[in-house]
């Protein structure tokens, strides 16, 4: 008895059920998650970049650039010296707008906060995230030496 070539197609076509799990999709919704998390993730952090001196750490070296001193008083007044003019009570307007005169001129003037050890937390936090507004790229926190026993 001979074969149709049908009946022939039939015979190969039959398969065994496949007992492996396919990956692949599950590749692609990580590569893809993975894309997601990796672009947001800069979105969501809200800080101020700042270099913290440590305790005992020496003083700056003296350069012919007189700095920006940014100084918060224990009323939570803000001052602004600029070189060697003395300290004068300032608007944080004011203080945006002189800060990034003096920038735009000269982008290496180094910038100084000097906050009263009683003043809050948020009006120095302030007064660093002006200066930021400002193009201010580096903000360095004034101290007194500790003091010896």
């Amino acid at each position: 008895m001979a074969m149709t070539t049908t009946q022939r197609v039939r015979g190969r076509g039959r398969r065994k059920p496949m007992s492996e799990i396919n990956v692949v999709p599950y590749i692609d919704v990580m590569l893809v998650l993975l894309v997601i998390f990796m672009v947001t993730a800069p979105l969501l952090y809200h800080g101020v970049d700042v270099d913290l001196p440590q305790a005992a750490a020496e003083p700056l070296p003296q350069d012919d650039r007189d700095p920006i001193v940014v100084t918060v008083t224990a009323a939570g007044e803000y001052t602004l010296s600029i070189g060697t003019d003395p300290d004068e009570a300032i608007s944080m307007e004011e203080m945006t707008d002189l800060v990034a005169r003096v920038m735009r001129n000269n982008p290496q003037t180094p910038v100084l906060v000097r906050g009263d050890r009683n003043v809050a937390y948020g009006h120095v936090l302030t007064a660093m995230t002006t200066l930021q507004r400002a193009g201010v790229p580096q903000v360095g926190l004034m101290t007194r030496p500790p003091e010896q026993r």
